[in-house]
């Protein structure tokens, strides 16, 4: 009886050094696997990020918020958007919306943009276009490839920037809107990037490589879980006409809500304005 019991004790040490023993391996294991998650992510950042765009067209659509912010006469300018985008199709719907006028008038009516191959079409351009009508922008003729022109950088021209990563390094991880992501800072040159994206990009960049300041382009991006951008913020430089001083752009764009329907329709013909456009 006493061996018997003792024998029982023994067993239920035993059993229970087993578990204690077993939860501490488990433990362990989740601290080596958490350690895993925190360190850097495998890859090459600057390969990881030259294939980034192509994340997004396997995506398909997604929502957009896009934020343009220069300095210009001591004052600075910030830019304001908002809408979806396909990646497939390569096109876009934004609302930009512009400042208030310096003169303190009321809040300007937001535009609306379409981004298409080769063109941006704008809705309440004002500088006396009737209000039912588009105006048609060939972005072949921008000298910044319409990554600045519009008041927002196209989403996917955003990404394609990226396909001229020149260096590129893993910050952290950290999140962005509630997802989490891993964070790379580095640097673009816009003429390769040129040579590297699909063909509606590549005349738009090569153009920004010539028109720009500079063809270098600092960035910060934050890619998730499935490698598609949720956040890219490029800083581009340009010479301003008038004072020909370097003027700096930073573009911020977000990205969520992906598979979101991107049903974006463009204008006829008869209904883009064929008049002269004034300056504002």
């Amino acid at each position: 009886m006493a061996r018997g019991r003792q024998h029982r004790r023994t067993h239920g040490v035993t059993a229970v050094a087993g578990v204690v023993c077993c939860l501490g391996l488990g433990a362990a294991g989740c601290a080596r696997s958490d350690a895993v998650a925190q360190g850097p992510p495998a890859g090459d950042p600057v390969q990881v990020l030259r294939t980034a765009a192509d994340a997004l067209v396997e995506a398909g659509s997604s929502r957009t918020r896009t934020s343009l912010e220069m300095a210009t006469g001591g004052t600075r300018v910030t830019i304001l958007g908002k809408g979806v985008y396909d990646y497939r199709k390569r096109l876009g719907r934004l609302e930009v919306r512009l400042p208030q006028d310096p003169a303190g008038a009321a809040d300007r009516r937001p535009i609306t943009e379409l981004l298409a191959p080769g063109a941006l079409y704008m809705k309440n351009r004002g500088a006396g276009v009737p209000a039912d009508k588009w105006v048609r922008v060939d972005t072949a003729t921008l000298s910044d490839g319409n990554l600045v022109t519009g008041g927002a950088t196209d989403p996917f021209a955003a990404a394609e920037v990226l396909r001229g990563t020149s260096s590129a390094a893993f910050v952290g991880r950290t999140e962005v809107a509630g997802a989490r992501v891993r964070h790379y800072r580095g640097t673009a040159d816009l003429e390769a990037a040129s040579q590297a994206a699909s063909e509606v990009n590549r005349g738009p960049l090569g153009a920004a490589a010539k028109g720009f300041a500079t063809a270098r382009v600092p960035f910060d991006v934050y890619l998730d879980d499935e490698g598609r951008i949720r956040k890219i913020r490029h800083r581009f430089s340009f010479v301003n006409g008038e004072r020909h001083e370097p003027v700096a752009v930073a573009s911020t764009t977000l990205l969520y809500g992906f598979g979101a329907p991107a049903d974006v329709r463009l204008p006829a013909e008869e209904d883009i304005y064929a008049g002269r456009i004034a300056q504002e």
